[in-house]
């Protein structure tokens, strides 16, 4: 009933969505080109699709042949503008997924800009050794024109049978899938029937040259976020934990845990969630209700709780994050960063 109350709304966002691509594809508005190759990760629906673990791919990767900077606009954060992500920011002024990546690569120059151009210039002006921009959820921009444009895509969630916001989580439309250069399907079980994979390359491919990549994300063993504080080292299989995320589908990540550990309490918050006293003080009173437990929260939510001074020392003591990649279920690693290196070359 509620899908069908929301239907005009949806139809009404399809509509917006529809007229602003005309705008652009009838150059009223108009897209940039730049003399720097530019890597665009995007989607086309709300929710995590895997957008941040493909950056740190790349990154990892491309930095060994190029001088890499990343772009995003640093969604949530609390400032605007140019801003540079240094390894002592604080996520509220430069965003949770950008502070992260900094801490994976310090390294690396990492941009956060809402105005896309304007942050390329930047980067161009101010860092005039990079090479090469990732730029993080650009594919609906438009105002930038990539070289490559990588679109991930929830397996859990077939955009041919997907609706627009809100009576869906759709944010873009389907048929603007004929930009991109890649596919990169996440969350795929692992023993992914071939006929699934022939619908969903029917269901993507638009243009001879677009390539499609089947993936899913691979966990390793919870690591401590206060080492010097943790109660054990590493956990035990089978062992009592809290499920603690704040992204956009949890539903993998309190899979993951429910088939390694016995899970006693939940505590999922909205995506981008900017944690408080109260918050922790919810942690501390699950933890006094299952004194044999400890935390487990994603990368993303623990890049949240680096301030010492923030956490309680029960928490802290307790709190432990699961690091995540994406793992190729077909095709290699490799033979998907080795084809994006070519066309970054211009090959």
């Amino acid at each position: 009933m509620l899908k069908c109350l929301l239907a005009p709304a949806a139809l009404l966002y399809r509509g917006v969505v529809t007229f602003r691509h005309r705008l652009f594809d009838w150059g009223i508005l108009k897209s940039e080109k730049f003399d720097i190759p530019i890597i665009c990760i995007g989607n086309i629906t709300v929710g995590g699709t895997g957008k941040t673990p493909m950056a740190e791919m790349l990154i990892a990767y491309m930095s060994q042949m190029h001088r890499v900077a990343l772009l995003s606009r640093g969604y949530g954060r609390r400032t605007r503008g140019y801003l540079e992500v240094r390894t002592d920011s604080h996520y509220r002024d430069v965003g949770d997924e950008p502070l992260q990546i900094k801490l994976k690569f310090p390294d690396t120059t990492v941009v956060v800009c809402e105005k896309r151009v304007e942050g390329i210039r930047r980067i161009r002006a101010e860092h005039p050794e990079v090479d090469l921009i990732i730029m993080d959820d650009g594919f609906q921009h438009r105002y930038v024109e990539p070289r490559i444009n990588i679109v991930m895509i929830d397996a859990t969630r077939p955009v041919q049978h997907d609706k627009m916001l809100p009576q869906g989580t759709l944010r873009d439309l389907p048929e603007q899938l004929h930009r991109a250069h890649y596919f990169v399907v996440t969350k795929c079980p692992e023993r992914m029937a071939p006929i699934d994979r022939r619908i969903m390359r029917k269901v993507l491919i638009q243009v001879a040259y677009q390539r499609v990549y089947f993936t899913r994300f691979e966990s390793f063993m919870p690591q401590p976020l206060y080492p010097a504080e943790a109660r054990v080292p590493h956990l035990a299989p089978g062992c009592q934990v809290i499920a603690l995320s704040g992204i956009g589908n949890p539903r993998p990540f309190l899979q993951t845990l429910g088939s390694h550990y016995q899970v006693v309490a939940e505590m999922t918050l909205d995506d981008h969630h900017i944690y408080k006293v109260r918050d922790m003080k919810a942690l501390g009173t699950l933890l006094t209700k299952h004194p044999e437990a400890v935390i487990v929260t994603t990368e993303k939510d623990a890049v949240k709780m680096t301030n010492r001074a923030k956490v309680p020392a029960e928490v802290r003591s307790a709190l432990y994050y699961m690091p995540i990649n994406i793992s190729f279920i077909e095709d290699s690693a490799t033979d998907f960063l080795q084809k994006v290196e070519e066309d970054v070359r211009g090959n």
